[in-house]
């Protein structure tokens, strides 16, 4: 259970994880998830604050959590039954002894204390390599607002989802990777096309996964307007932002 719980280093504030939470109470986690999602908002208090996620042994997937400070856990409890109230607040009282430094008697528990130290330092270091990623992915998803998938690339251009697709991998802004579209070297580096991430809920449990999809940008899909359409066609006019470009009538050379 202790992996559950945040603790960095002896002077660090603790947490405690939603699934830690939910295993106290005898909750379903995305029961809890709900509750402090719910809590949350009615304090005022942004959720990205508190959110988190963790690896399930089990399938390998990422699921959604949160840490809560003790301030929020109590006040997260306090519409639970006593006796589950009872427990959560006993597991704090452990966790706030288990911080309470003791000043070590000799050489040998000095260095063992350093040793320990050193050893929760790197695993706080670890988890913020861990946690870059995560942050990188969340901020990718805002970013990709204007990103659309294949098929509304069809729509858009008028042309249909095959000849999407076929352009895409025949011109090298995509490749196969199974069954799936994955961005090719080409279309990344002139940003036409990329992964971005995707939150879907495990049909098992309900908890939020984390997946990714290939989208073409907007610079993607204006320029598959000129290449597929034409540069006169109603969609590359649209999607770029020209007007009509004007044919000079052809003038024969006088005899």
């Amino acid at each position: 259970m202790n992996s559950i719980i945040t603790t960095t280093t002896r002077n660090s504030t603790l947490t405690m994880s939603s699934r830690e939470i939910a295993k106290l109470t005898g909750k379903r986690h995305d029961n809890v998830i709900r509750d402090i999602e719910k809590m949350l908002t009615n304090v005022g208090a942004g959720l990205l604050k508190f959110e988190d996620t963790y690896i399930n042994p089990q399938n390998g997937q990422e699921y959604r959590c949160y840490k809560l400070p003790q301030d929020l856990t109590y006040n997260l409890v306090l519409g639970y039954r006593d006796d589950l109230r009872l427990k959560v607040v006993r597991r704090w009282m452990e966790l706030e002894d288990s911080q309470r430094p003791s000043a070590p008697s000799n050489m040998v528990e000095a260095l063992t204390l350093a040793l320990e130290q050193q050893k929760q330092l790197q695993a706080a270091q670890t988890e913020i390599a861990e946690l870059s990623p995560k942050a990188a992915a969340l901020d990718a998803i805002s970013e990709a607002e204007g990103d659309i998938g294949v098929r509304d690339a069809g729509r858009e251009l008028k042309v249909g989802v095959t000849k999407v697709v076929s352009y895409l991998l025949e011109h090298k802004w995509a490749c196969r990777e199974g069954k799936k579209l994955r961005p090719a070297h080409y279309g990344l580096s002139k940003k036409y096309c990329r992964l971005v991430p995707r939150t879907y809920p495990d049909p098992h449990t309900g908890e939020t996964c984390i997946g990714h999809d290939f989208k073409i940008t907007a610079r993607g899909l204006a320029r598959l307007a000129v290449v597929i359409c034409g540069v006169n066609s109603e969609p590359a006019r649209r999607l770029n932002g020209m007007k009509k470009v004007a044919r000079k009538p052809f003038t024969k050379t006088p005899a």
